[in-house]
């Protein structure tokens, strides 16, 4: 007993001695290394690992259909931490024009649309930058978008009406109805319906009461914008001694479809004693006021000054408000000058509104953008497209100084505007004689949009251009002209003599030929087969007896070159 006490108690001091060792050294190695130090010769627990970025997985690259409006690309990244990772857009020159997710999913603001592109560069390729964040580090990523292509249905051209008169113009009913005005020269308007029938009842018929003379005859018609209310609508003719006159009619009263032809009232008298250069063509433009193309008064090279004296409405355009009447004491002024005319209020005739032109047959408003197209026949060189936007007040074109960009008679040239495209006569498939102004398409054939479609009346030339590359300063010559012959063709019929190229209210175009026909482009979802293509204009020598009368009627109409006489 007494020795197991013995062993108890040395066993006590022995853990004793140990506990004071232990603090004395650790009390040393406290001096020694401050607080918290370690013994010399240990091992460093590992240091908590740095967050590392994520890393995309998803390609730089995209290729996405036009008119895409879902998501279209999802960007996916890896995080080697296994953090959560969210994106978003960090740049790029066509970062509005997109949205992305949190989760990477990413879409057009808009749906893209191939053949008008709204991408920094204009090339349907679009430049984003992407930023994937796990929440304390991101990356980004360079994304380039290419919008491609998507063909709608195919197009077809149809002819819907031949027989006609003479038809020099069409004009949409302004509903629904599909409904067309179809203008004959000899002094008729009848209304067509949509599948081509044409009413036995004209609209208006006034042959025999004016001049049919040469280039003369009826030749221009508008409706105002307000003809469901008013009846209004207004025409462009000669008169019997060939003084132009727009005339104001009315429409029976309870009766759209029929005209009072004793309502007319020439609200603007142009005395023209020649009976070529005509012009002919009245619309009105988006500011709802009415718009005159009128010729040079006629002959070879402006024998008269006409085209460069703004006194005189001759050789001009002008731009009227039928709804007033600022000249109640004359009956040939039955109308009120807009404000904004560039010669209202100083120097030269209050009604111009561009002046230097020669026969300014055709023309017609963008409907998107509200700028005027101008086809202006030339002299016996060189056909020309014009262009005025909404501004353009006062514009001079240049003849008779100038046809087209080359010199005519010669003189100063500071301050003219040039055409925006031109051609030169010949028999070639990118030359002519007397162009036909056309229109911007902005129907349902897609690939069709924003085309400037246009023609020449003598030779049996259609072309197209990039409303986008015609551009104010700038003359685009006929090799970047698209020949059009082929995709014309029509299922029945051949466009010989194009006189007007005219919109309805759904903005399918139509093409009115001279000798009686009325061909219309539309879609064809059925993919039927274009006939074979046209080709290049023939020589006299090879064409068929009727075409030879068509060629001989043309130039009836339009006159010899060599006499300045042409046809509207």
């Amino acid at each position: 007993m007494v020795q197991t006490r013995r062993r108890a108690s040395r066993g006590w001091v022995a853990r004793i001695l140990l506990a004071g060792l232990v603090a004395a050294l650790t009390a040393a190695l406290a001096a020694c290394g401050g607080g918290g130090g370690r013994p010399r010769g240990s091992v460093s627990p590992p240091p908590s690992p740095a967050n590392r970025p994520p890393v995309f997985t998803s390609g730089a690259t995209a290729t996405v259909p036009e008119d895409t409006a879902a998501v279209f690309y999802t960007a996916t990244a890896t995080d080697p931490d296994g953090n959560a990772i969210t994106f978003s857009l960090a740049g790029g020159v066509d970062q509005a024009r997109l949205r992305i997710t949190s989760a990477g999913a990413l879409s057009f603001v808009a749906a893209p649309d191939f053949e008008q592109p709204v991408d920094a560069n204009g090339d349907n390729v679009y430049l984003v930058t992407i930023a994937a964040s796990d929440g304390t580090v991101s990356v980004t990523q360079s994304l380039s978008i290419t919008v491609t292509d998507v063909r709608g249905a195919a197009f077809r051209v149809r002819r819907i009406a031949s027989g006609l008169n003479f038809p020099i113009f069409i004009a949409p009913m302004p509903d629904s109805s599909g409904r067309l005005f179809v203008v004959e020269r000899e002094g008729r308007i009848r209304i067509m319906t949509a599948n081509g029938s044409v009413s036995a009842t004209p609209f208006l018929d006034l042959t025999g009461t004016i001049s049919i003379d040469g280039e003369r005859g009826l030749l221009g018609f508008a409706t105002a914008p307000d003809f469901f209310t008013s009846g209004r609508f207004y025409v462009f003719v000669t008169a019997p001694d060939g003084t132009i006159e727009v005339r104001r009619y009315l429409t029976i009263a309870g009766d759209l479809n029929r005209a009072d032809p004793t309502s007319g009232d020439a609200i603007l008298r142009v005395v023209h004693a020649r009976n070529n250069h005509n012009g002919g063509w009245i619309g009105f433009g988006p500011d709802r006021m009415l718009y005159v193309a009128i010729g040079d008064g006629g002959g070879a090279g402006d024998p008269d000054n006409n085209g460069q004296n703004t006194n005189t409405l001759l050789g001009k355009i002008l731009r009227l408000d039928p709804a007033g009447d600022a000249f109640p004491a004359d009956p040939d002024r039955d109308y009120a000058i807009p404000a904004g005319n560039p010669f209202a209020s100083a120097g030269g005739a209050p009604e111009v509104w561009a002046y230097g032109l020669r026969n300014p047959f055709r023309n017609n408003f963008d409907t998107q953008t509200g700028n005027l197209l101008i086809g202006d026949v030339g002299q016996g060189a060189i056909e020309e497209i014009d262009l005025m936007r909404p501004g353009d007040g006062g514009a001079n074109f240049g003849w008779p100084i100038l046809e087209g960009t080359a010199v005519f008679r010669g003189g100063p040239t500071a301050g003219m505007t040039p055409p925006v495209a031109q051609y030169s006569h010949g028999t070639g498939p990118v030359n002519g004689s007397s162009v036909t102004g056309g229109l911007v398409y902005r129907g349902p054939v897609e690939s069709l949009l924003g085309e400037y479609i246009f023609a020449d009346f003598v030779r049996p030339n259609i072309w197209s251009l990039p409303i986008a590359r015609l551009v104010p300063g700038t003359t685009l010559q006929a090799n970047e002209f698209t020949l059009r012959n082929g995709d014309f063709t029509p299922d029945t019929g051949a466009p010989t003599n194009i006189v007007s190229i005219n919109a309805d209210n759904a903005g399918q175009v139509y093409l009115v030929d001279f000798d009686g026909e009325i061909f219309v482009i539309e879609t064809d979802a059925l993919g039927i087969p274009q006939s074979a293509a046209l080709g290049a204009p023939r020589a006299a020598s090879q064409m068929s007896p009727q075409q030879l009368l068509r060629e001989g009627l043309s130039r009836r109409f339009g006159g010899r070159r060599d006499a300045g006489v042409r046809r509207p």
